[in-house]
């Protein structure tokens, strides 16, 4: 197809990411590479997936048909290729509270408003204020999940005692299972130096699941965790009642399990775009993400999002397309379907090293060596989103980092503002303000000002600062109060235009010309009169 065909098919598509991905050919190698990339990302989803059906109280089939849905539609529809989606554990530890308190067909409904509301944020485009996390925080994130996958992993050490209560490993099993991991890291490790034809992680399964089944060896398979044979995914709509008190209940799990799902999906598109050097489109991720969950929940899926340690595994494999997170997604269902006993037979401890190989990958090393040469607030922010993101939860460990560099700024901003003075021959007297005026800053603003000894005309210069919000209106508001109670004058200079509609909104009477500036000339503005002058 000529590009200019392409061109113009793509711009009458809804959701197009074509020019944001750098060309890549489909040659036979290329082909092989994805699909044996999508086969070892298949393989590390399975413990994960009954896991996390495990902690959100629902049969393993429902995490993994979730897994496979998911996986599949975020892998044609998303914003990125070669990012990975299933079901997740941030997702499933929200979910325990619902299926215990209503049942799984409680957590179905939910998971189809879920979605709804995530395509509603593609649809407004709210996926764009993602933009709004400061690097710190994607620093402590990074760190965060790397720590929450490796603790994950631990429990895999763990076998049934007394009473059906895990027990760690001790003596030749726990000396066994070190060993497995231990090898399946130094394949992975090794492998790249001798040849690229197999992803190292698939190698690393392949080898120690051959020595495993070779020799016998006693130790845990996926088969130990559950069965995780099946048929297909069949159409179901949720058994729940249709009324305002079921939209009570499933409202609030809807709302969190789509913010949460969104942030980490976010989140994971732009830390696999560093990777890979791509674009992609986060509202285009938003509606793919919200499309897949609501398919999922009328397919007796429990839901899902990005996986940072799938994607991560995905990408060091060689994954970059989107055939990659198609073919995992069909594997998967194939194991489902055909191949369970086979998968069942996997040692545990050659996932396990798989995924202790990405912890050390994602693990942003050198945030250590910059830690004493960033400001103090930035170190404390990663620390701190680091420390949250290991002991609560991804998504509130990034609003909180959110939140508390938005403060430090603040008030770094709110400290800045100062003003040089000085008269003119006429006797007035100028101010000239430097930094943003805003409510961090507004009483420091007041500060500045002598309006009990100031002569009678007082000019205010704002060329070097901003009027942002309501508080500093206010602020103006009241020292023009104070210096009309002096019965002297005050004018406002080097208004921008966005400085103008800010007045106008608070009541103020403003008259914009065609060449007033948004910064450069000066204009002024009589608070008393509230009329606008000329330029000078």
């Amino acid at each position: 197809m000529p590009r200019q065909t392409l061109a113009a098919f793509a711009d009458r598509l809804p959701i197009g990411d074509w020019r944001n991905s750098p060309v890549i050919s489909f040659t036979p190698g290329r082909i092989k590479t994805e699909v044996l990339s999508g086969l070892t990302v298949a393989l590390a989803l399975v413990p994960e997936a009954v896991a996390f059906s495990f902690v959100a109280g629902v049969h393993p089939l429902v995490g993994l048909y979730a897994a496979f849905i998911v996986g599949l539609i975020t892998a044609v529809f998303g914003g990125r290729p070669g990012m990975i989606s299933g079901a997740t554990g941030a997702l499933a530890v929200v979910m325990v509270a619902l299926v215990a308190s209503h049942g799984v067909e409680y957590l179905f409904a939910t998971v189809v408003l879920m979605g709804i509301l995530q395509v509603l944020a593609g649809v407004f485009r709210l996926g764009k204020f993602i933009r709004l996390v400061p690097h710190p925080v994607m620093l402590g994130f990074v760190n965060g999940l790397a720590i929450v996958i490796f603790l994950a992993q631990l429990t895999q050490f763990q076998v049934p005692g007394p009473d059906d209560v895990k027990v760690w490993m001790t003596g030749l099993p726990l000396a066994t299972m070190l060993g497995l991991v231990g090898l399946t890291m130094a394949i992975i490790w090794l492998m790249p130096k001798i040849t690229t034809a197999v992803p190292a992680p698939l190698a690393g399964i392949a080898v120690i699941a051959g020595i495993v089944i070779f020799f016998g060896s006693d130790v845990p398979r996926v088969g130990d965790l559950a069965s995780i044979e099946g048929g297909l995914p069949l159409f179901h709509i949720p058994t729940v009642p249709i009324n305002l008190e079921t939209l009570k209940i499933i409202f609030p799990f809807a709302l969190i399990l789509a913010a949460i799902g969104l942030i980490e999906s976010l989140l994971t598109l732009n830390l696999v775009g560093e990777m890979t050097g791509t674009r992609g489109g986060a509202s285009q991720e938003c509606i793919a993400q919200g499309v897949s969950n609501t398919v999922t929940g009328f397919f007796g899926g429990m839901g899902g999002c990005a996986m940072i340690g799938q994607s991560m595994i995905n990408v060091k494999s060689g994954g970059r397309t989107r055939l990659s997170g198609i073919a995992a997604a069909l594997f998967l269902l194939a194991f489902i379907l055909v191949a369970s006993d086979m998968i069942e037979q996997i040692p545990l401890a050659a996932l396990v090293g798989v995924m202790f190989m990405v912890v050390i990958g994602t693990f942003a090393w050198q945030s250590l060596k910059i830690l004493r040469l960033i400001p103090l607030t930035d170190a404390m922010v990663m620390l701190l989103v680091t420390a949250v993101t290991v002991m609560s939860d991804l998504a509130i460990a990034v609003i909180v980092g959110v939140i508390v560099s938005a403060l430090a700024y603040a008030w770094s901003n709110a400290t800045r503002i100062h003003a040089s003075m000085e008269e003119t021959i006429e006797g007035t007297k100028v101010y000239r303000i430097e930094g943003p005026l805003f409510f961090g800053s507004a009483d420091g603003f007041g500060e500045i000002f002598d309006p009990a000894n100031d002569p009678k005309n007082v000019i205010v210069d704002f060329m070097n600062s901003r009027i942002v919000d309501q508080s500093a209106l206010q602020a103006i508001e009241g020292l023009a109060s104070k210096y009309e109670g002096h019965g002297k004058s005050l004018q406002l200079r080097h208004l921008s235009r966005d400085c103008h509609r800010l007045l106008n909104r608070a009541g103020q009477i403003m008259v914009d010309s065609d060449d007033d500036p948004d910064y450069g000339i000066a204009v002024e503005y009589d608070v008393r009169t509230g009329i606008l002058g000329g330029g000078h």
